[in-house]
C-alpha cells in the first residue's frame, strides 16, 4: 500500500514539474483600459502616425488633445491647421473603465474616415502601429 502511495506522489510531482516547465514566460502586464490611458495611447499614436509623419492625408489638419478633462471624458480634436479655434472636424473621446470610445464629426464622413476609425480601434487596444493591415 505504501508503495502505491509513493508511486502516486511521484507521478503527481512529475506532472507538476512538467507543468512548471511549460510556464517559461511571466504573464504580460495588464493594460490599463480606463478612459485616460486609452486616450493617451490614441493621442500619442495619432500625433506620431498622422501628423509628425507628415502624412499628406492630414496636412490640412492639426491635433488638439484635451486629455485633462474634469468631465471624465478625455478627448482629442482634429481641427483645421490654419484655424484651430474653429469647430472641430473630428472628436475622439472616451469615458469609463473600461473605456467606451466615441468618435464623431464630419471628417469621419470623408474618404479618410474609414482609415481613422481603423487606426483608432487598433490604437485603443494598445497596438501603436501606424498603418492598417491592408
Amino acid at each position: 500500500m505504501r508503495a502505491v502511495s509513493s508511486l502516486r506522489l511521484s507521478i503527481a510531482l512529475a506532472g507538476l514539474a512538467t507543468l512548471a516547465g511549460c510556464q517559461t514566460e511571466p504573464p504580460a502586464p495588464a493594460r490599463n483600459t480606463a478612459a485616460l490611458p486609452t486616450m493617451e495611447r490614441i493621442a500619442l499614436a495619432a500625433s506620431s502616425c498622422w501628423f509628425k509623419s507628415n502624412d499628406p492625408a492630414f496636412k490640412a489638419y492639426r491635433l488638439a488633445p484635451e486629455l485633462n478633462s474634469f468631465s471624465g471624458r478625455p478627448r482629442i480634436l482634429i481641427v483645421k491647421r490654419n484655424s484651430p479655434e474653429s469647430r472641430p472636424l473630428a472628436v475622439v473621446q472616451a469615458e469609463g473603465q473600461p473605456a467606451r470610445l466615441q468618435a464623431f464629426g464630419p471628417l469621419f464622413n470623408e474618404a479618410i474616415g474609414a482609415r481613422m476609425t481603423s487606426d483608432i480601434r487598433r490604437w485603443s487596444t494598445g497596438n501603436s502601429t501606424c498603418k492598417s493591415a491592408a
